[in-house]
C-alpha cells in the first residue's frame, strides 16, 4: 500500500454524509481533520466515537452529526449545554477498546509523529483504546486509517514486541500534514486545601512504592512534595503521565526496579501536560506507552508491588459509595480507571488507594459538605463502597478498608468540614 498524502479538507471529503468515525481521547486526537470536518455541511449521519475533547470542532454542531463521547470535557460540557448531539457512553476507560471493535467505524483517524528513518510514526501522546482500531483499519480495504502526522507531536515508544505503539507507513491510507500545537494542560497552582490533603498523604507513600496519579491540583501537589521529599527508589504505572510525573523522574525519585512487572520503565497510556512535558517525552526510553486494557487491567495492576493509587471525587456518602464523574445526575467527566485504580488495593494489604477531594465546595456561593450521610436521590455512583480503602480531606484520613459500616461512617464523619461534623457524627453513630 502506498499512503496518499492530502490537505485535511481532502482527507475529510473522503467520508460519505452517512458514516462512522472513531478518534482517540483528548492528546491523541487529529485536530487539523476533525476541524476540516467542521467545513463540511451535507451530514446526514456521521456518528463519531470518541472522548475528552481537546478542542471546540465545528462538526459536532453540524445537523446530522452524533458525538458518542466515552468521557466528557470542558469541550463535551460545552456542547451539550448548546444542544449539539452529544451523548456519554458508560464506560471504564479499558473497555473503550472493546467498544471500539464493536462498533467498528469504516474510518479511524489519529494523530502521530512523522515517519523515522525506517517508516514507522510514532502514535505519541495516546496508545489508550484505539491501537487495535487503528491496525484493524489498516488491515481491512473496505475501512479507512487516516493519520495526521505532526512534527510538533513527541516521538515515544512503547514495548517490544507486543506492544509497539507505532505504525508503519505502508499500513497507511491516508497521510495529512499538521503543524498544530500539541493540547496543553497548564500546571494548577494548589491551594491551601490542596496542601493539606498532600501533607496527609506523602507519609503513607513508601520507598519503592509504585504510583498512580490522576489530573488537577491535588495530585500535582503530591507527587511535587514526593519530587522535594526525602523519600524515593518509585515506580510508576499510571493510567495518565503528566507533568509533574515527569518533575519527579526528574528529581531522581523514580527508578522503577521494585514493581515486580514492567522494571525499568515507567509504564502510562497517555500524557498530557505541558510543553515541558512533551519535550522531555520526545525520544525518551524511560517511559513506555501501553493499550489501555494492559495498562488498566486490575489483574496487571495488583501485580505492581506496593501499588499506591491517586484519585478524586466529588462526593462521598458516609457508606463509602463514591460520586466521581457526575454533578446532579448530569454527565461531567467520566469513569476512566477510577474503579480499575481503586480495586485491586484490597488484594493486597501493601497496597493502598486513596480518594482525595477537598471537604468543601461552593455551590450559589454557600459552602455545601462533599461528605454527606446519603446521595441525594438521582446520584449516579461511580465506585461501590467496598472498593474503597482511604479517603483524604484537608481534615485527615479515613481508613475504610476492614472495619464495619458504623466504624466507616464515623471516620468520614470525623474528616468532614466542621461546619457539618457535629451532624454527620450524631447521624453517622445511628448506622447499623
Amino acid at each position: 500500500m502506498v499512503s496518499q498524502l492530502m490537505t485535511p479538507g481532502d482527507a475529510a471529503s473522503l467520508l460519505r454524509p452517512t458514516d462512522s468515525l472513531g478518534v482517540p481521547l483528548g492528546p491523541g486526537q487529529p485536530s487539523a481533520f476533525l476541524h476540516a470536518l467542521g467545513d463540511r455541511d451535507d451530514w446526514r449521519e456521521l456518528t463519531v466515537f470518541g472522548a475528552l475533547l481537546v478542542d471546540l470542532y465545528a462538526v459536532f454542531t453540524k445537523p446530522g452529526v452524533r458525538y458518542l463521547s466515552g468521557f466528557f470535557g470542558p469541550a463535551e460540557r460545552f456542547l451539550v449545554d448548546s444542544g449539539a448531539r452529544v451523548e456519554f457512553v458508560p464506560a471504564d476507560f479499558r473497555r473503550f477498546t472493546r467498544i471500539a471493535e464493536q462498533l467498528a467505524p469504516r474510518v479511524v483517524a489519529t494523530v502521530a509523529t512523522p515517519p523515522d528513518a525506517d517508516g514507522f510514526l510514532s502514535l505519541s501522546l495516546h496508545a489508550g483504546a484505539t491501537v487495535e482500531a487503528i491496525r484493524s483499519a489498516a488491515a481491512n480495504p473496505d475501512r479507512v486509517l487516516v493519520v495526521e502526522m505532526n512534527p510538533k507531536f513527541p516521538r515515544t515508544r512503547g514495548l517490544l514486541p507486543d506492544y509497539p505503539h507505532r505504525i508503519h507507513v505502508d499500513a497507511i491510507d491516508v497521510l495529512v500534514e499538521s503543524d498544530r500545537d500539541p493540547f496543553v494542560l497548564a500546571d494548577v497552582e494548589p491551594s491551601a486545601v490542596d496542601r493539606a490533603i498532600a501533607g496527609h498523604v506523602t507519609p503513607l507513600v513508601l520507598d519503592g512504592a509504585t504510583l498512580q496519579t490522576g489530573i488537577g491540583g491535588i495530585p500535582s501537589t503530591i507527587v511535587k512534595l514526593l519530587a522535594d521529599g526525602p523519600g524515593g527508589d518509585y515506580g510508576v504505572h499510571s493510567e495518565m503521565f503528566t507533568t509533574g510525573l515527569m518533575h519527579l523522574h526528574q528529581a531522581g525519585k523514580v527508578t522503577n526496579t521494585r514493581k515486580g512487572q514492567y522494571d525499568g520503565v515507567s509504564i502510562t497510556t497517555f500524557a498530557a501536560g505541558t510543553p515541558e512535558l512533551y519535550a522531555w517525552l520526545d525520544g525518551n526510553d524511560v517511559v513506555a506507552f501501553l493499550p489501555v486494557d494492559v495498562v488498566n487491567s486490575p489483574e496487571v495492576i495488583a501485580r505492581n508491588e506496593t501499588m499506591i493509587t491517586l484519585n478524586g471525587a466529588i462526593t462521598v456518602d458516609l457508606h463509602g459509595q463514591v460520586v466521581a464523574d457526575t454533578i446532579g445526575g448530569r454527565q461531567f467527566s467520566g469513569i476512566g480507571g477510577h474503579e480499575d485504580f481503586i480495586a485491586p488495593s484490597g488484594l493486597s494489604l501493601d497496597d493502598r488507594s486513596l480518594i482525595c477531594l477537598p471537604s468543601t465546595a461552593v455551590v450559589a456561593g454557600a459552602a455545601v459538605s462533599r461528605i454527606v450521610h446519603q446521595l441525594p436521590a438521582g446520584s449516579i455512583v461511580t465506585t461501590p463502597r467496598h472498593q474503597l480503602d482511604l479517603v483524604v480531606t484537608e481534615h485527615g484520613i479515613a481508613h475504610l478498608r476492614g472495619r464495619s459500616v458504623r466504624e466507616r461512617a464515623l471516620a468520614l464523619a470525623a474528616i468532614s468540614d466542621p461546619l457539618f461534623r457535629d451532624e454527620l457524627l450524631a447521624i453517622a453513630a445511628t448506622v447499623s
